[in-house]
């Protein structure tokens, strides 16, 4: 090991020899640790559906950590763009905005290229781009199938493929944004739960396949933000009820998720953290 790999290490120099010989066995850690210390300084990191609500919340965590952020919308322009500036006002370049569609799956090389273009390489990317919305039995349309399974399965998988090759090359991670009915079926959402679920066993097989060069983590938000389509105080309530700490999450305890894995989480691979005040534990 070099002098600033055992400085950042913390060995003192009567231990010089023996960090030398624990580097040289695990060169791979070594390089975590290092990162790890290193923090998310000049890490370029691209979160898809970042435009606003929670993923908005996952850049400006990530950017305040010292990371480049990539900020992909889809519609959200003048989010985005108004997202980007007040981040880029505090330190210049370092966020940028990329439009795509993740339903078009031709899209994700020329996505990832464009990103990697503006920052150099690729450290880490967050799957956080969702559709959700009731599709009742009797109502459900094809169409519902393609924009579900398609934002919540479909682009992450081909995302993080087009993004391996840069993610290996800086020993990297993807985080992906999956859902507590996941595991336990909310009633009428026959489209999306069995989608959410398809990504949670996507992380896995993903940790699986790209390690050891890339980590794959998923979070499960809880009771986060409330639909933007409006929910009734009632529902709201009722969700309330099941969360033993009694209320809704905030996105900031998303990003605080999405942070530590990034950042503090070396030795974590294919796991899926439940950020729901314990709502899930009940199930």
């Amino acid at each position: 090991a070099d002098r600033c790999t055992l400085r950042r290490a913390g060995f003192a120099r009567s231990s010089a020899r023996q960090a030398g010989a624990v580097m040289a066995a695990s060169p791979v850690a070594c390089q975590y640790r290092v990162m790890n210390e290193n923090g998310l300084e000049n890490k370029v990191v691209m979160v898809t559906g970042a435009a606003r609500r929670i993923g908005a919340a996952i850049v400006t965590r990530l950017h305040t950590e010292g990371a480049r952020v990539a900020i992909h919308y889809r519609g959200s322009a003048a989010s985005a763009t108004e997202l980007a500036d007040r981040l880029n006002a505090s330190r210049p370049d370092s966020a940028a905005t990329f439009q795509a569609d993740l339903l078009r799956t031709d899209d994700m090389p020329r996505l990832v290229e464009d990103v990697v273009t503006w920052g150099g390489k690729l450290d880490a990317l967050v799957n956080n781009a969702s559709t959700f919305y009731p599709t009742p039995v009797g109502e459900i349309t094809e169409s519902h199938w393609n924009d579900l399974v398609g934002s919540n399965f479909k682009a992450p998988l081909f995302l993080s493929q087009a993004a391996a090759p840069h993610l290996e090359a800086t020993r990297g991670s993807i985080v992906n944004l999956v859902d507590i009915h996941a595991r336990r079926p909310l009633r009428d959402h026959p489209v999306y739960g069995p989608a959410k679920a398809a990504l949670a066993m996507l992380t896995l097989s993903l940790a699986k396949d790209l390690a050891p060069a890339v980590r794959v983590n998923g979070v499960s938000p809880g009771a986060i933000l409330w639909p933007e389509d409006g929910m009734s105080d009632a529902a709201q309530a009722s969700i309330l009820q099941q969360v033993p700490l009694g209320r809704p999450g905030e996105p900031g305890d998303i990003a605080g998720c999405v942070l530590y894995l990034l950042r503090d989480a070396p030795y974590v691979t294919g796991q899926i953290i439940a950020v729901d005040g314990g709502r899930s534990i009940g199930w």
